[in-house]
């Protein structure tokens, strides 16, 4: 057993094989899989927003790489899962360009298996809310909306808009799909914002309003209302789309977001906390954490969602990708005391560490950070 890891939900990662039963072209860039257990055996519930992690062959043939894609399908149809997948041609931090998702473009077909684990994730529809819904997306972020979508036309009466911005219509995947839902029930509706319309799109009427999607765009568009949003896009679309809410005076916890990252990347006004030793006197049986390096000693909070976010609140930055202990990114090194996991890593984690974005202490702990 590793020191001081809780192990009993840790477990073995749960990778299974899954066959693509269809491979569906949605537009230029985003192509679909269908996937269904190459056992034959049930497909486990997913909720709307969750995502599904995809173990792929490194390019030197030596290990493999990790990668997160949504559940562009319906909820409450089983019998296989559906992942909308955009061919990447820009690279991300130290990443080759468009590794994993141009191997599923090029080389990947009906019939093939892939090895895969989820569903995953903690970015879903609150299905338990009655407040109106904007579910607002730029480029491929639709595809976890898309399933949200589904849950709303199809289980709920909520009033809903399902707001999307990209390129124009030849990137746009799914509309047909999204259009059909739309037209379920009274209370939804869509809006296209594309930046540079074709002509075709013109003439088709594909689009809603040219350019970005604005203030005012959005002020035309919602009624006074106490909205839940869920936004998911590229980096840029969802700083812009955050602050523009964030100005409209929209709450930080009417705000739900697929985001690898934390709230103060989206949040412009939001200042990192300087780093200062600090030693705070704990609370008779509080749990203190104490980061070694850096000199803070802290009682722990037990509404921080995990020692990451615990950390960044200290103004400790340690290094992280996926925030959902897929990565392995923020794997720090446990000098004493004990931990638990409330989501299991994905792979074994090494004897004395630990991953932050997924664990909470259980005793006072000592962190080599």
């Amino acid at each position: 057993m590793t020191p001081g890891i809780d192990q009993s939900a840790q477990g073995k990662s749960g990778f299974r094989d899954l066959k693509v039963v269809a491979k569906i072209v949605e537009s230029s860039l985003i192509t679909s899989f269908h996937l269904e257990a190459s056992d034959g055996s049930a497909l486990s519930a997913f909720r709307p927003g969750q995502f599904l992690v995809f173990k792929i062959a490194s390019v030197d043939g030596k290990g493999h790489v990790l990668r997160n894609y949504s559940l562009s399908g319906s909820p409450d149809d089983l019998s296989h899962y559906r992942i909308s997948v955009k061919r990447e041609s820009s690279a991300g931090p130290g990443l080759p360009v468009g590794l994993s998702s141009n191997y599923l473009h090029d080389c990947i077909g009906v019939g093939d298996v892939l090895a895969v684990d989820g569903p995953r994730g903690a970015f879903v529809l609150d299905e338990a809310s009655e407040r109106p819904v904007v579910l607002l997306s730029g480029g491929v972020g639709l595809t976890p909306m898309v399933a949200m979508l589904h849950a709303l036309a199809h289980r709920s009466a909520r009033r809903t808009l399902f707001l999307h911005a990209c390129e124009n219509g030849d990137v746009h995947g799914l509309r047909d799909e999204v259009n059909a839902l739309i037209g379920r029930r009274p209370g939804l509706s869509a809006h296209y914002c594309y930046r540079a319309p074709s002509a075709e799109d013109r003439a088709a009427g594909h689009f809603h309003s040219e350019g970005f999607i604005t203030r005012d765009v959005m002020q035309s568009l919602m009624c006074l209302d106490d909205y839940d949003f869920y936004l998911c896009g590229p980096p840029p679309f969802m700083q812009a789309m955050y602050q523009t809410l964030r100005g409209l005076g929209v709450a930080q916890d009417r705000i739900a977001y697929e985001f690898f990252g934390p709230a103060t990347v989206l949040d412009a006004e939001t200042k990192p906390k300087p780093i200062t030793p600090t030693i705070l006197p704990a609370t008779d049986g509080a749990i203190t954490v104490e980061f070694r390096k850096s000199g803070i000693i802290a009682e722990w909070n037990a509404g921080a969602p995990s020692l990451l976010s615990f950390a960044e609140d200290q103004g400790i930055q340690p290094d992280f990708s996926c925030r959902a202990g897929i990565c392995g990114t923020c794997a720090s090194r446990i000098v004493s005391g004990e931990v638990s996991y409330f989501e299991d890593p994905l792979e074994d984690v090494a004897p004395g560490e630990l991953l932050l974005c997924c664990a909470r202490p259980k005793t006072a702990i000592v962190l080599d950070l």
